[in-house]
This record gives structure tokens, sequence and C-alpha cells, in this order.
């Protein structure tokens, strides 16, 4: 059975922290490197509930793709949500790793994992790692359908293959037009329109759409006649998949060194959007009179 030490020195095999933006809060966050790790749970959000299955399935190290302190503490009192789930996590002797943006940019990394579920051939990465020779590494993916889509017919594809929220998937383009060439970019993409153009693809999958950046890219679409459909998911939901990867990663390691070690997905979801009340079509006017006032 492996130590801490040893798991996390492989994860960062996987997921370099020197990948990570300068911004970025990745590695260790808890745990004793001497402690034995005997089972691994992935998750996306370092949340109470995500940690409390961490303890209900006895894993010793919980791997979680965002950070738990992004923007850093002076103090992990239990008198703050964080600071609980530090404190359950410690009471029970479980470890937390954070792999964000180092998982990112990695070779095979979270949008590869995207592009696999939704039945994309990866062609090359949207933005690619300048420090890797390979050109495999860096932002987001391009890829391929085995053949040609309706447009309504692919955003039925993205819902589908994504675990469900409340929010579902919604697209910005003609329902008719033909997908065959595809951008994704797990979690919040809307930085990336310019690769995304440049990549001359026919629909873009990505999370966290505002609507100025999306309507601008939409109506740039319209005026230069062959910018990108936009297909907008949760960002918890593109970014799931990666989960299931990188257990199947850790699992390909702890072969090779003998460690049997078990590992879990998390399939809990923890997007923070719970309701969905679907509104009218979008493809009539604003009504002239207000729903209960007098005419």
């Amino acid at each position: 059975m492996p130590v801490l030490a040893e798991v996390i020195s492989a994860l960062d095999a996987l997921w370099p922290r020197g990948t990570a933006e300068d911004w970025d809060a990745v590695g260790l966050v808890c745990g004793d490197p001497d402690t034995p790790v005997d089972s691994v749970l992935f998750a996306v959000d370092p949340v109470a509930e995500v940690a409390e299955e961490a303890v209900r399935v006895g894993a010793r190290l919980l791997v979680t793709h965002h950070p738990l302190y992004l923007r850093g503490t002076s103090s992990v009192a239990a008198d703050s949500f964080k600071g609980r789930v530090v404190h359950d996590l410690i009471r029970n002797g479980v470890a937390l790793h954070v792999a964000h943006t180092n998982a990112d940019r990695a070779d095979p990394g979270v949008s590869d994992a995207l592009a696999g579920a939704l039945g994309l051939r990866v062609v090359g990465p949207l933005v690619p790692d300048s420090a890797d020779p390979s050109g495999r590494r860096g932002l987001g993916r391009v890829g391929e359908l085995e053949r040609a889509e309706p447009l309504a017919a692919f955003t039925a594809r993205v819902a589908a293959a994504l675990p469900a929220t409340a929010q579902g998937v919604r697209a910005a383009g003609d329902p008719d037009r033909p997908v065959r060439t595809v951008a994704v970019c797990g979690g919040s993409g809307d930085g990336l329109f310019a690769q995304v153009r440049a990549a001359g693809v026919d629909a873009y999958v990505t999370a966290d759409l505002r609507h100025h950046p999306a309507s601008e890219a939409a109506e740039a679409a319209g005026f230069a006649a062959g910018g990108p459909a936009l297909v907008d998911a949760a960002h918890w939901a593109t970014e799931w998949p990666w989960c299931e990867q990188a257990a199947a990663q850790l699992d390909a390691v702890s072969d090779r060194h003998g460690w049997a070690l078990r590992t879990h997905v998390s399939r809990r979801v923890t997007d923070p959007w719970t309701i969905h009340a679907p509104s009218a079509p979008a493809d009539h006017d604003v009504p002239t009179t207000t729903p209960g006032a007098p005419n």
C-alpha cells in the first residue's frame, strides 16, 4: 500500500503543478505525507457533501478539480464552511489534493474528457501550450464528429452525454446548421472566442457563457457568415467527465506499481443551481402586456 506522498507524486506526474496558472491554488491542501492510502475519491468540488462522501466510502485521499482556497486564507477555523471541510477531512484521516488548471492543460486533460463524452475525435488543443514540443498539451480541444449533424441534434447529444443539471444545455445558432468540427473547453470558456473563431469550427461547447461575449460572438458569426454556433452547458457538468478519466489514469498507475488502490468517482451533482423554470418559447416577441397587469 502506498503512502500519501507516493500517490501525490504520481498525481503530480499526471498533472504537473508547474503548468497551472499563476493565480491558481493546486496541490496538497491537507494530509500527512506518511499516511497509507488505499482508497481515493475524485470529485469536481470540495464541498461539504463531497467531504462527507469521502469519509463514508473510506477514502484516504479526496482529489478535486476545483480548489478549496482559490484566493488564499489566513484561517482554517471550523466557523466557516471551508474551515469545516478541512476539519472534517483531517478528523477522519482524509487528505485533499487539487488539480485545477494543471489538469486543464494536461494530456489528457479536462477537455479531452469532455470531447470523449461527446463522441469527438480530438485533433489537437485549442490553445497549444508553447512549452510542450509535442503540441498535445494546452487549453481546450478541437475535435470532429464521425459525421455532421444539425445543431439541434448536436445540442441534444451534449445534453444526453453530460450529467443532468437544473440549467440543462442551451445553444445559439440556426438549429439546422450542420455541425462536424467542434471546439470544447471544460469550465468557463468565453475568454477563448478569438481562438475558437481562428480554429474555424462549426460549434463551440463550453460553460458559463455571459450575455455580452456570447451576443457579440453570435452577431460576429452572422456577420462573417461562418463563425461557430455556441453550446452552453453547466460548468460542473462540463468538468465532471474528467473525474472518471482521472480515476482511470490513477488506476493505471496503481496497476503498474501493484498498489491495489480503490478509486471512486463522486456522482453527487454539486452544480450550485437547483431549480429551472422553463420560459415561453424564445422564437416570438415579448408580449405587449405584462401577465397579471390591467390592459
